[in-house]
């Protein structure tokens, strides 16, 4: 039983961090592109 669940937490653990990861890996790129753009236009 305590298996199951230890696997379960780090399963979801790892979504968690996959996923945070994620959306700073997009606000990133939405941010590079707008200094790029603004660069360009400047």
């Amino acid at each position: 039983m305590d298996d199951s669940v230890q696997k379960s937490c780090w399963g979801v653990t790892a979504k968690a961090i996959a996923g945070f990861a994620f959306i700073i890996l997009v606000a990133w790129l939405v941010g590079g592109a707008e200094t790029a753009v603004i660069a360009t236009a400047g």
